[in-house]
């Protein structure tokens, strides 16, 4: 099994109806896709990649300091200091994240574009108004949307015994996330049908999911998925996250229109600045009681 693949360039020619209708399956069926022809120049891809891998490089003492390693020195002393006798309940590493993060200012321009191309691509799918999406992010304009890059590294971990996960299964808080990935490394997987689906490495593609607010404004039409990364025992995995969230002052809720299913108060009207204080509490928690959380709070 394997998520979409779609040809971004074909949205603008005759396979448009086409092109569309596969946005439209990877955004109902799947929460994830893999955009090839996007746009966004090569060139700047590999430039890209070149500066993760210098990052990487000086970064490389910093992670031997870093928390996770540290965890697991830990848990290797205290597996040691248990040699010989009988373990049954053998310890790992399963509330931290075989991650190492820094922010990239830079790649941007091209990322947003693209996201707010398929915004509007999502809407024409659903049914709403152009600019539904970019409205409530906005406020109607008043405010600016949230658009940010991190950039993670998921360096080699020495005892996947002990360390299974790279990045926790969660769902994404936001809108659009556009992630460049490692076309070498793989390890990110998305749980589809009760099963955790490998998301294929893919030269120069841009891997796409929707986020919660996505999920509310199309009234539940388009879910937020989740995802996790593995941890892995050799080779180092770039990864690029590009986020186009809403203000903190925006306010959420489904949008209105006969192409989007009516279930009634299935999503609150809520602030996106409280949606995201439920969040950073319960990120690794079922996504259902954080709607109702903020919900409360309205």
């Amino acid at each position: 099994m394997a998520i979409p693949v779609i040809d971004f360039s074909k949205l603008e020619g005759k396979e448009r109806a086409e092109t569309l209708a596969q946005i439209d399956n990877g955004c109902q069926q799947w929460g994830f896709f893999q955009l090839v022809n996007h746009g966004i120049p090569v060139e700047l891809l590999e430039r890209v990649k070149k500066v993760c891998t210098e990052c990487y490089r000086h970064r490389a003492e910093a992670f031997k300091a870093s928390r996770p390693v540290q965890l697991l020195d830990q848990l290797v002393r205290e597996e040691e200091e248990v040699a010989g006798e009988v373990n049954n309940n053998k310890k790992k590493l399963d509330d931290v994240d075989w991650e190492d993060v820094f922010t990239m200012r830079e790649y941007r321009t091209e990322v947003k574009k693209l996201a707010e191309k398929l915004m509007e691509t999502m809407e024409e799918n659903l049914g709403l108004e152009k600019g539904t999406f970019k409205n409530q992010f906005t406020g109607n304009g008043e405010h600016e949307p949230f658009f940010g890059t991190k950039v993670s590294h998921y360096p080699p971990c020495p005892r996947l015994d002990l360390v299974e996960l790279g990045l926790r299964p969660h769902t994404d808080a936001g809108g659009v996330i556009l992630l460049f990935q490692d076309d070498r490394v793989g390890g990110l997987q998305i749980l589809k049908d009760g099963e955790w689906v490998d998301v294929q490495p893919l030269a120069n593609a841009i891997v796409i999911n929707t986020g919660d607010q996505i999920e509310v404004v199309s009234n539940g039409r388009y879910k937020s998925v989740w995802h996790r990364v593995l941890a892995t025992g050799n080779g180092n995995r770039r990864s690029v996250a590009s986020f186009y969230n809403p203000s903190v002052k925006a306010v959420i809720c489904p949008a209105s229109a006969s192409a989007v299913d009516e279930t009634s108060g299935a999503y609150p009207e809520f602030l996106f600045g409280d949606y995201m204080d439920v969040y950073v509490k319960q990120k690794y928690m079922p996504k259902e009681p954080r709607f109702e959380a903020v919900k409360a709070i309205n």
